[in-house]
């Protein structure tokens, strides 16, 4: 059953320049933001001669948690193989053309504005959503380059997501899942699964990692049901770190088994545990595609790079820092995030840890807290004004249980921080709660889109 974000004409987050008036247009084609459904976008497709079908071999990336860094280390491993990559990704941070790199580059705000005024002009006033005309937009672009490679991230979902359009892809991923998006996907983890799974398709190898038991359950009976492969961490692939040198306490890579045997990676470049099997997702999911991945490409585990997932900042939000103080930012947002990153947390134990949070108003502020809250030593509740549907402060301080100040902006919380600090020992400050509000500090901090 579709499900949809009713109501007035929706806002349209952050789409600015000669994009956005292109896109501010098109909001107006249909009263949702969110609309969960194909057959607009596969009438839309067709008028546009079926791009979808011409794509290059297609690994589909569906979850809750972990589905950007997974698409990233993908894209890092076939880019060390010599290959061209396609990728589209959402939501972007910073400009919307982060979501989509075509043949390993970002797309120029003239070629996506062209593309996005054919489709507006094909489409011809049409019922369509937003996110809708974008992976349509997607499809057009990645039909037209060449690539050895296409990487798509499901936007919300599986079953319904305009991305699952898509016939036959070399490969389909599902990364962790937890409660996110009731509102569309349903109430319980088996239902969110359900919608998730719906991105199976006949024949394709499927890849999954560590789950709770109602959502494997679903995730294996969907893919009998279409007669798809289902690859389980722990079942049919494991990955661990490698054996300890009696030289040092820290692991030099990680293991992959599987059924074609036993490959060492290097640790991957991004920070977290979690990020091991996001890795092995990747990793696991090529070695099934029936792509040929040479040895040597393996390595680009390592040079994995992914905005907002534990990324420390330099720029002009840390100056506002004393010398020898951290700023890290992550985008986690829901309450699978929140426990992923409290585990990290438990490893920050050696200086004081100030969090800033602030949340989208559709999300579990409460079940997003809960584990942080005894890793922090102060939280700041903050509500930036460019911030897209914010969470008021006061509403993260009452979910806090009283715990949190308000900052109310991030620069204030900073400074605030900085001068009290006199004296006092350094410190780490995170930034976490919402991927918009991850796309205000980038901005702020001065981070350079690539």
């Amino acid at each position: 059953m579709a499900r949809s974000q009713t109501g007035a004409v929706a806002p349209v987050p952050e789409f600015t320049g000669r994009t956005g008036e292109v896109l501010q247009r098109l909001n107006h084609l249909y009263p949702a933001l969110i609309d969960l459904s194909l057959g607009r976008l596969e009438g839309l497709l067709a008028r546009l001669g079926n791009p979808e079908r011409k794509l290059p071999p297609v690994i589909h990336v569906a979850g809750t948690n972990g589905k950007g860094s997974t698409c990233a280390t993908l894209r890092a491993i076939a880019e060390a193989a010599g290959w061209r990559v396609h990728v589209m990704t959402s939501p972007h941070l910073v400009d919307v053309t982060e979501r989509f790199r075509i043949a390993g580059r970002l797309v120029s705000e003239a070629e996506l504005v062209a593309t996005l005024e054919e489709i507006e002009q094909v489409n011809n006033g049409a019922p369509i959503t937003v996110f809708e005309v974008l992976t349509a937009a997607g499809f057009v672009l990645f039909a037209r380059h060449p690539a050895e490679l296409a990487i798509i991230e499901v936007g919300l979902g599986g079953r319904c997501d305009a991305t699952n359009v898509l016939q036959h892809p070399a490969a389909c991923i599902v990364t962790s899942i937890s409660r996110d998006h009731e509102a569309f996907l349903g109430e319980s983890l088996a239902a969110i699964a359900a919608e998730k799974a719906g991105i199976f398709k006949h024949g394709v190898p499927a890849v999954t990692g560590f789950q709770p038991a109602e959502v494997m359950q679903v995730l294996q009976a969907q893919a009998q049901s279409v007669g798809a492969t289902l690859a389980r961490r722990g079942a049919e692939w494991s990955i661990a770190p490698q054996p300890v040198p009696a030289n040092t306490d820290k692991p030099v890579g990680l293991r992959l088994t599987d059924a074609q045997g036993t490959l060492d990676l290097p640790m991957p470049a991004l920070a977290g545990p979690w990020q091991m099997e996001n890795a092995g997702l990747a990793v696991a999911a090529l070695r099934l595609s029936g792509l040929v991945v040479p040895h040597a490409a393996w390595q680009g585990v390592a040079q994995v790079q992914w905005p907002a997932r534990m990324q420390r900042l330099h720029g002009n939000l840390a100056a506002c820092l004393p010398a020898g103080w951290e700023l890290w930012l992550d985008g986690g947002h829901n309450p699978g995030a929140g426990a992923a990153l409290a585990q990290e947390l438990k490893n920050w134990n050696d200086r004081p840890l100030h969090m800033l949070v602030g949340m989208k108003q559709t999300k579990d502020a409460s079940g997003f807290l809960g584990p942080l809250l005894p890793c922090a030593d102060d939280l700041w509740a903050i509500c930036e004004p460019e911030q897209h549907l914010a969470l008021p402060a006061q509403a993260i301080v009452e979910a806090s249980g009283g715990k949190a100040h308000i900052g109310p902006t991030l620069v204030q919380a900073l400074d605030t921080l900085a001068a009290s600090a006199k004296g006092e020992p350094p410190a780490r400050v995170l930034i976490c709660g919402s991927l918009y509000l991850a796309g205000v500090a980038l901005r702020q901090d001065g981070w350079v889109v690539v």
